[in-house]
């Protein structure tokens, strides 16, 4: 198995290296990784699925069926759904989000690319995610690959996290500053 650069350290991470592992022999990862995005995509949407994945007082079984007619209902791949099936009947539904998160990042190693996190007021179009893209291939040397998150919170701009190293552009960060400076 490789190195997979601290992810393995997590029980997520454990999760996430042996789906990778199973997507890798099988040559299925493309398929594994557009089934997370679904999935991910159905947990940003999805009240009722994130009640499933969380809720501690469904049995097994029904976790089970539940995860099972969401993966038929998501046409997910036979490995994505297979490994849904294990996280429900362990009662490790809830390590999803994570599992999603480091699978992608080892995926993208795999490819040789770096994944940022970029987290933005509001959805990017198609055109602002391949310009961010390209600058982050001019700042690092290297393809990235960008993990999309919506935050309204930070009322505008962008954050930007590539490992340990963060970029923060965002407004209420920039408000933040001035306010501290005010008061000095």
């Amino acid at each position: 198995m490789e190195n997979s650069g601290g992810i393995g350290a997590s029980l997520s991470g454990r999760y996430a290296t042996a789906l990778f592992e199973l997507a890798r022999e099988d040559k299925k990862i493309e398929a594994v990784e557009q089934s997370l995005a679904k999935l991910r995509a159905t947990l940003d949407q999805s009240e009722d699925f994130r009640t499933l994945i969380t809720s501690p007082v469904l049995s097994r079984e029904d976790a089970a069926k539940g995860v099972a007619g969401t993966a038929n209902a998501l046409a997910l791949d036979p490995v994505t759904t297979n490994f849904l099936g294990v996280l429900a009947q362990n009662r490790r539904l809830g390590q999803l989000p994570m599992v999603i998160r480091n699978f992608r990042t080892l995926a993208a190693r795999h490819r040789g690319e770096t994944t940022a996190e970029v987290t933005s007021a509001h959805p990017l179009d198609d055109d602002q995610v391949a310009q961010l893209k390209s600058q982050l291939r001019q700042r690092l040397g290297r393809d990235v690959a960008v993990e999309l998150n919506v935050d309204p919170t930070i009322l505008g701009g962008l954050v930007v996290r590539i490992g340990s190293q963060m970029i923060d552009s965002s407004i209420r960060t920039r408000l933040n500053s001035l306010a501290h400076a005010m008061k000095g």
